[in-house]
C-alpha cells in the first residue's frame, strides 16, 4: 500500500500506534504469565542447584543424587542441562 496524501499517512500512523499498544498489552501478559509450577531462579532454587553442582562435580552420578531423595530425576536432568549450558558459556569466554 503506497501512501499518497498526508491524511493517508496520518491515518496509517494512528493504525500503527494502535497496533503497537495492542502488542505491548499482549507482551505484558506473556511476561507475567504463570510458568506452571516451575520456579524462577530464586534463592531456594539456587541453593538446591548449587547442592546438585557440588555433588555432581564430586563424582556422584545423576541417579546417586536422585536416590538421596532431595530432588526428582527430572529436576536433576534439568539442573544438569543448566550446568552444561553455563559451562559451555564459560568456555567460550575463555
Amino acid at each position: 500500500m503506497k501512501i499518497k496524501t498526508l491524511e493517508e499517512a496520518l491515518k496509517r500512523i494512528k493504525e500503527l500506534e494502535q497496533e503497537i499498544a495492542e502488542l505491548k498489552t499482549e507482551n505484558e501478559k506473556l511476561r507475567n504469565r504463570n510458568y506452571g509450577g516451575r520456579k524462577k531462579h530464586d534463592e531456594a532454587w539456587m541453593s538446591a542447584y548449587n547442592d546438585f553442582v557440588v555433588k555432581y562435580e564430586s563424582g556422584m552420578t545423576i541417579m546417586e543424587i536422585v536416590d538421596e531423595g532431595e530432588i526428582s530425576r527430572r529436576t536433576a536432568y534439568r539442573y544438569l542441562s543448566y550446568y552444561k549450558e553455563l559451562k559451555k558459556g564459560t568456555q567460550k569466554n575463555e
